[in-house]
């Protein structure tokens, strides 16, 4: 079984990621896997440097991020240019991942993937669990943890999709408003219910 776990920004999807690999389930991240395919020896690398010059080339030979995201952040155009080289590449490699992980006998699959429903990307599940948080505990927790002021936080939660909608999506959801440990056995609880074993 392949589950899809999302969620948003400060939400605790990867206290509840990190739960599960203590478990021993495989959990295959999409930011992970983003930046591994951006390393100097990838293809998706050659075709971001390719595409946008030897100026996005820090010192060191990797994507200079700052210059990168300069370059995309003003532009939906060069944006779309930069997300059709990746967003591919990282696909491929997290359906590497889970090739692997069933080769070694797993039984269920979580693919950790904050954007899944703003990149339309529920066709690599067959379920849907959102770590879902008010919007206030949200806030909170990401000026405390980023040391952002209050509308830095509330410019990063607006650019996903409200976790409300996201919520509304799943097949389950993990309430983490709580202690973690009250997530954690929602979480145990969800496992036992879907029949879910490593």
């Amino acid at each position: 079984m392949i589950i899809g776990l999302t969620g948003g920004i400060a939400s605790g999807k990867s206290t509840i990621a990190n739960w599960l690999i203590e478990r021993e389930y495989a959990v295959i991240d999409a930011d992970l896997a983003a930046r591994k395919v951006v390393e100097p020896n990838q293809e998706a690398y050659r075709k971001i440097v390719e595409q946008f010059g030897k100026r996005i080339v820090a010192e060191d030979g990797t994507i200079d991020r700052a210059q990168l995201g300069a370059i995309i952040f003003g532009s939906k155009t060069e944006r779309e240019k930069l997300n059709s080289i990746v967003h591919p590449a990282v696909r491929k490699e997290m359906l590497e991942q889970k090739q692997k992980a069933v080769h070694l006998g797993k039984q269920t699959i979580f693919l950790d993937i904050p954007l899944l429903f703003e990149s339309k990307l529920q066709w690599m599940v067959d379920k849907i669990v959102v770590v879902y948080v008010q919007e206030d505990i949200q806030l909170k927790r990401l000026m405390e943890r980023n040391q952002y002021s209050a509308e830095e936080a509330q410019a990063r939660i607006s650019s996903q999709l409200p976790l409300r909608e996201k919520k509304a999506q799943a097949d389950a959801v993990i309430d983490n408003s709580g202690t973690v440990e009250q997530s954690f056995i929602q979480m145990e609880e969800l496992l036992v219910q879907w029949k879910a074993a490593p």
